[in-house]
């Protein structure tokens, strides 16, 4: 269950992701806060319509020459018709150039309507899938709110594989209600032994307003404490290795370079164009002659966003300018998620006045990071070690301080 929308990249060239929502779902998920809707019309064909408008609209304002990726999330995109994907993609090379090798990614729900409709996807353009496992325990999936078991899942993953072999990604939670370490190594053995070259590790958060949250609030269910999902991840990432993953995100990792390309390009701090209700993107608007990058959320209701599409072209709800602070610190906070961390050459495109050790060196918390080996700063840049990767977000606040001391230094007095 995530957000439904399609992205597509833009860098400094003039390349681009696309990500596309389809905000609709069948059932809210316990643990979901995202932007979704449980459709009471079959109103697909007008969504798609408009979906392909606002594609257009929003390439002709970044004037985008190659678009290099396309998402399609939710929701649950995989209730679309597979048409959809087709339309879309027709009228992204319609406006621009859609580049031959672009990776072309949906995310999938594993039910049985899910899996019959793969072959579908594959026919109009999906080159990648995701699947949204979450679980391999029915008893869980259930707890969940889930509209599938285990045995679909496996099946569903299965069939994606034969239609895009390492091309197919699966998501699992941890952290569940009543999980234990013991049980999550043996669920991520069976996965592991049916999985293909792509594995993303999400922790399970309950956000207020979800059904989990008012479960734990009035204590029907209880999570593992922070020791234990500590142990959780360091014992996934451990087990993931063994089997030929390397891990190039905080929570991704891929065997035979089976990378998320499209995922690639929000952590290096590309631009990209967001499409449909809810949708978030970053980009210059070139077309109405723009000159800073912006920070652009699409109308969050299908029905509005609907009536605004067809009324204006698209439904952009909020636009904020990016200031250098601003545009500096996501670089920093997508950038130290990759294993890769923040190369010099690549922080310069964004800063080419200050460096990194111009900005880092001077901290004492910074030092004290670098004496306790969970961050580096090298001739390679700045990334963090094994041990760090799963602190980044205690580091960050002061990361995000020294770096906002040093673009608006206070004036002595």
């Amino acid at each position: 269950c995530c957000v439904s929308c399609m992205l597509f990249p833009l860098n400094a060239l003039q390349y681009s992701p696309s990500f596309s929502q389809w905000p609709f779902c069948l059932k809210r998920c316990s643990y979901c806060n995202f932007n979704k809707y449980i459709p009471k019309d079959d109103n697909n064909h007008i969504v798609s319509q408009c979906l392909q408008q606002e594609v257009d609209t929003l390439l002709q304002l970044s004037k985008v020459s190659c678009v290099t990726s396309v998402f399609f999330g939710g929701g649950t995109p995989s209730l679309a018709h597979p048409s959809t994907v087709s339309d879309i993609l027709e009228a992204i090379s319609r406006r621009t150039s859609l580049a031959d090798e672009a990776e072309v990614s949906l995310e999938v729900n594993p039910t049985p309507e899910g899996r019959t409709k793969l072959k579908d996807f594959s026919h109009a353009g999906v080159n990648r899938f995701s699947i949204g496992l979450q679980s391999l325990l029915d008893e869980d999936l259930t707890r969940l709110g889930r509209d599938h078991n285990a045995h679909q899942a496996l099946r569903t993953v299965e069939d994606a594989r034969k239609l895009c072999p390492g091309k197919v990604s699966v998501d699992i939670m941890f952290r569940r209600p009543g999980q234990s370490t013991a049980s999550w190594e043996a669920e991520l053995s069976e996965l592991l032994r049916a999985c293909d070259d792509h594995v993303s590790l999400y922790q399970l958060t309950p956000e207020r307003g979800t059904l989990l949250f008012k479960q734990l609030q009035s204590a029907q269910v209880t999570l593992p404490d922070d020791h234990e999902t500590a142990d959780m991840y360091e014992s996934a990432r451990r087990m993931l290795h063994q089997h030929g993953f390397l891990q190039y995100e905080v929570s991704n990792f891929a065997r035979n370079s089976a990378v998320s390309h499209h995922n690639l390009s929000y952590w290096k701090g590309r631009q990209y164009i967001g499409v449909g209700p809810g949708a978030h993107g970053r980009f210059v608007p070139l077309g109405e002659g723009g000159t800073h990058r912006e920070a652009r959320t699409q109308t969050l209701e299908p029905d509005v966003w609907i009536r605004e599409v067809q009324q204006g072209g698209h439904a952009t709800r909020r636009r904020i300018q990016l200031g250098h602070l601003e545009l500096l610190e996501e670089v920093l906070v997508m950038g130290l998620r990759m294993t890769e961390g923040i190369t010099h050459e690549h922080w310069q495109l964004f800063s080419p006045q200050l460096t990194l050790c111009d900005i880092f060196n001077s901290s004492t918390d910074v030092q004290e990071f670098l004496r306790c080996g969970h961050l580096t700063l090298d001739d390679g840049g700045l990334r963090c070690s094994w041990n760090g990767l799963a602190l980044l977000d205690s580091m960050l606040p002061a990361l995000l301080l020294q770096l906002e001391r040093q673009i608006h230094p206070k004036a002595p007095r």
